[in-house]
């Protein structure tokens, strides 16, 4: 899925002449995958947040929802079920992406219709079924897409669907915020779907990537071979804190930003003002971060590159401290989310990198689904306590495991009353540091890991 493009000896001029001829039908093809699989997944961290939290939802519950995003961290488990078999239709990988974007389109157009003062459960539950179809349709596109690009194009397909992702979340995270201003929410929530319609568009029009492809010869090797390979070629040891430094990276990062829609409205920010101010100003310095750190890395290499982006994207989060303290100051507002997803952005270039030098093209689908979903714990675990860190609460008020996990908050600190805003994110500051610290064996600053590694 991923690549890593390297500079070598090449003069400018060559690098130009590659670019230009490298923009063809195969990139624009990565602008509708990135767009699609952005779609649903900005529509979950950012529009139901938003509704939930306008409908007086508590942040406590709007935490609990980072449940919903299960699927995204167990997509490894059905991911060689796809490999392995096909529909009948459309080819091996088109016939999934077809089903997982029409499952898309109908739930999240269907979502609105429910109320959360009254129907949150299920709510909860159609939530977790768009999470579902959103992993599996990630899953295949993934696939698909490593089929598609030839080596050389895989860094700046990459970087395409990337940022066709980032741009995505306008439609959900801008659009829809503003819509919701002006108009009832389940007509909202049908808008945003049939932006789906994009992506459906496109996997009828586009060929299958391979005519005759390597499937697996059994289900039980679709499943083993990739997470056998990994172990082999790395050996447990590193294999375990590969893994480690996967879930810590973005920890501080993810739960910083897990309750950002709630936090500005929280602060006295309109909706519109959300949707105008908020979001583009996360959407372009992370673009302009991504684009940049694929450049930058080229000259100082993906060890490098992840210890300082890494640094930069910890420092970054101190910001939403000063803005939990400055207020509803758009300015302000602005000047802050800009930098954070400058580091975002930064980070997410060398990252990328990293699990492409640490994955095998021929096993890649399962093997990358396997390290997004390591990554995608703190955005469901960790960030799923988010609400308790920043309101506190009483045991007999959660009932069931939560009790249980506020009991065990408070033993270890946590004011009856919570941290507050600014609090929660020096606290967050300080989870970054674990990420930084599994760099010294995963990534030294000065090791050889940038060649000697497995390069998608």
């Amino acid at each position: 899925m991923f690549g890593v493009p390297q500079m070598g000896g090449e003069s400018h001029e060559s690098w130009w002449v590659t670019l230009k001829n490298s923009m063809n039908q195969r990139m624009l093809i990565c602008v509708f995958t990135g767009f699609s699989s952005g779609l649903p997944f900005y529509f979950i961290i950012q529009l139901i947040p938003a509704w939930l939290r306008s409908e007086n939802v508590g942040l406590k519950e709007i935490g609990f929802f980072s449940l919903i995003q299960l699927p995204y961290l167990l997509k490894f488990v059905w991911s060689p079920l796809l490999d392995r078999y096909s529909l009948p239709v459309l080819g091996r990988r088109r016939s999934w992406v077809l089903v997982s974007q029409i499952g898309l389109l109908v739930s999240l157009g269907i979502l609105g219709f429910f109320q959360p003062e009254t129907e949150l459960r299920s709510i909860l539950w159609l939530s977790a079924i768009v999470a579902f179809f959103s992993a599996s349709q990630d899953i295949v596109l993934d696939a698909y897409r490593r089929e598609l690009l030839p080596d050389h194009e895989l860094g700046l397909g990459n970087q395409i669907h990337v940022q066709a992702y980032r741009v995505a979340g306008l439609i959900p995270g801008s659009l829809g915020l503003i819509l919701a201003d002006h108009f009832a929410w389940d007509l909202v929530f049908q808008i945003v779907a049939a932006f789906m319609l994009v992506g459906i568009g496109m996997t009828i029009v586009i060929s299958e990537a391979i005519s005759s492809p390597d499937i697996p010869p059994s289900f039980a090797r679709a499943v083993i071979d990739p997470f056998k390979e990994f172990i082999q070629r790395r050996g447990i040891r590193r294999a375990i804190l590969v893994l480690a430094f996967l879930f810590c990276y973005k920890l501080g990062d993810s739960m910083a930003t897990a309750l950002s829609t709630p936090f500005y409205i929280d602060l006295g920010f309109s909706l519109s003002e959300i949707g105008f101010i908020a979001k583009n100003a996360a959407l372009w310095p992370a673009i302009f971060g991504g684009l940049a750190g694929g450049v930058l890395m080229l000259k100082i290499g993906i060890n490098r590159a992840l210890w300082l982006f890494g640094l930069v994207q910890m420092l970054t989060i101190l910001g939403f401290a000063v803005l939990a303290e400055a207020g509803a100051d758009p300015v302000v507002l602005a000047l802050v989310i800009g930098m954070e997803y400058l580091g975002v952005g930064l980070g997410a270039a060398a990252f990328i990198a990293f699990i492409a030098r640490e994955s095998t093209p021929a096993l890649a689908a399962t093997q990358i689904a396997l390290f997004t979903s390591v990554t995608a714990l703190p955005r469901t675990f960790a960030n799923a306590i988010t609400g308790i860190l920043v309101e506190g609460g009483q045991a007999e008020e959660l009932g069931g495991i939560w009790a249980s996990v506020l009991e065990a908050l408070l033993w270890a600190g946590l004011p009856p009353e919570g941290l507050g805003w600014t609090d929660f994110f020096v606290l967050c500051t300080f989870l970054a540091i674990p990420g930084l610290v599994l760099l010294y064996w995963v990534a030294p600053i000065n090791g050889d890991g940038d060649s000697g590694g497995n390069s998608c």
